[in-house]
């Protein structure tokens, strides 16, 4: 009796092993064009759970490392980014597609309405459009903040980083203390790093840690980075300034 749980204990240990092994595969399909059937070259493949990407060849073939329920990202110019949850059918199967739209572009209706200067300060300015994007700055301590009326919180993110400016940091990043952890492998893939570079939408940015695009904003604007570089950085730049933050915020951290 005692041999045979022996045995069975070591078969289910084997089992586990074995399990664990394969856990990630590779796994192989063909991007194309869902109106068209077309495939579709260079569509960019990053694989959000274990943080690496692959883009596909002139056929339309990528092949990724991935495991059953891990999440995959789809990114081309001029389409609709799509996420795929990995299921076992696609290890099974070679030949599984994955189909992206093609977004469609419509010019709004643009209405341009004169405006009649008199040539008198007093009058003109009063008939000029009021600008409802407000800056907040604080003398001596030589930061300015962006608040508008999308922004009802702005004046209290003022006060708050006056009070205690890494209070907004913490809040920030301990939310997702799991996707800060990805920026360094984020940083380390050519695959993405090559993506992050043609790309300023943060579309890509916001799937991989898991933030709006306002954190990302509320992130740099509190390490001092201006609204220009914000405003016109590539996502490459954005994660490498975000990456940057966060490893200054956890030396603070550690001091305290």
């Amino acid at each position: 009796m005692k041999y045979l749980l022996l045995v069975l204990i070591t078969l289910s240990s084997l089992i586990g092993f074995s399990q664990d092994t394969e856990e990630s595969q590779r796994l192989s399909a063909i991007v194309i064009n869902a109106q068209t059937q077309e495939v579709l070259e260079s569509v960019h493949v990053v694989n959000l759970n274990q943080v690496f990407g692959t883009i596909t060849n002139e056929k339309g073939e990528f092949s990724i490392t991935a495991a059953v329920n891990d999440t995959l990202y789809f990114s081309f110019l001029g389409f609709k980014s799509q996420k795929i949850r990995v299921t076992n059918d696609m290890f099974k199967f070679k030949d599984t597609k994955i189909s992206l739209t093609e977004l469609a572009y419509a010019l709004e209706e643009v209405i341009v309405r004169p405006y009649q200067l008199t040539g008198y300060l007093e009058i003109d300015v009063k008939n000029l459009p009021i600008n409802n994007a407000y800056q907040y700055s604080i003398s001596g301590l030589g930061v300015s903040y962006e608040g508008g009326s999308k922004n009802p919180s702005a004046v209290t993110k003022v006060l708050g980083a006056i009070l205690n400016p890494a209070d907004l940091l913490r809040n920030l990043f301990g939310k997702k203390p799991a996707q800060m952890r990805k920026l360094r492998q984020m940083r380390e893939d050519d695959e993405i790093r090559n993506l992050l570079a043609s790309k300023f939408d943060r579309e890509t940015l916001t799937e991989f840690l898991q933030l709006e695009k306002v954190d990302i904003q509320d992130i740099l604007n509190n390490c001092n980075y201006s609204k220009s570089f914000i405003t016109t950085a590539n996502d490459l730049q954005i994660l490498d300034a975000i990456s940057s933050c966060f490893e200054e915020y956890k030396v603070l951290n550690r001091k305290k």
